[in-house]
């Protein structure tokens, strides 16, 4: 792994130089972050988790018509995936009252929304990822009017698509974050969906119990966030139903097909 180039290391990822121009290997960490970096802490088999939890999510997408970064898993860690230009925006998708527009706006955690909100967020650590609106995007040349078109399409589209696989496996789709990226060929691009798609990045809650099963565990000092991910995954069938003792690293079911 040393021997790679190391092309970015962010709060949950490493990208390395991929095998062909135009790839890049995309690297789970065990790192779980909060509060932009300010807490931080490891959770071993975390990242193994999200890595197989992002691989699905991005192959069944890939599957109805979503353009993604997403070629391949190469192991328990990482992914081969296309050599984008992030777009500086953090789009987030609501569809319960929770985490920050519950402050804001005064509103009951886990009340439905009238309808799926998407909010912008300037991505920048220095900041705090400030929420934006279309006309900072457009006016400081973030992104292009067509771009926040299509990106707005792509992302409820995407929330249409989860929140039936989750609703499927008794969880609540209560939020989640996504990016964008450009691909470019020669003069040309497309924009693909980005970085990763997993309980690191989602706020999911049982659909009876309403217990959270993602990074809010981590957030707020509940505890069992290994174990919250593991249930997770299991209940979309990449973890094994013999559940692995705690601390252990998870066992998960592999198929030929992405063992490469």
């Amino acid at each position: 792994m040393n021997r790679r180039r190391r092309v970015y290391e962010g709060k949950a990822k490493i990208l390395y130089e991929g095998p062909e121009p135009g790839t890049l290997i995309q690297h789970f960490k065990d790192d779980a972050t909060a509060f932009n970096n300010k807490k931080r802490a490891q959770i071993e088999g975390k990242g193994v988790i999200n890595n197989r939890i992002s691989e699905l999510v991005f192959t069944h997408l890939a599957e109805i018509g979503v353009a993604t970064h997403f070629i391949r898993r190469l192991n328990m860690r990482e992914q081969l995936i296309r050599e984008v230009e992030i777009i500086p925006l953090e789009v987030v998708v609501r569809n319960f009252a929770a985490g920050s527009i519950a402050q804001r706006l005064g509103l009951e955690e886990g009340s439905q929304l009238p309808r799926s909100i998407i909010e912008f967020y300037y991505k920048n650590d220095e900041l705090g990822d400030p929420l934006v609106s279309e006309e900072h995007i457009t006016a400081f040349g973030w992104s292009n009017p067509q771009e926040v078109d299509e990106i707005m399409a792509n992302a409820l589209r995407i929330n249409d698509f989860l929140c039936g696989l989750f609703l499927g496996v008794g969880i609540r789709l209560v939020d989640f974050k996504i990016e964008f990226g450009r691909q470019w060929e020669n003069e040309q691009f497309r924009i693909l969906l980005a970085d990763e798609i997993s309980p690191d990045s989602c706020r999911l809650w049982d659909l009876e119990t309403n217990e959270k099963l993602d990074k809010d565990r981590f957030r707020r000092d509940m505890g069992g966030v290994l174990e919250a991910y593991q249930e997770v995954a299991r209940r979309l069938g990449v973890l094994n139903e013999n559940r692995p003792p705690k601390g252990s690293v998870p066992v998960l079911v592999t198929t030929n097909s992405t063992s490469k």
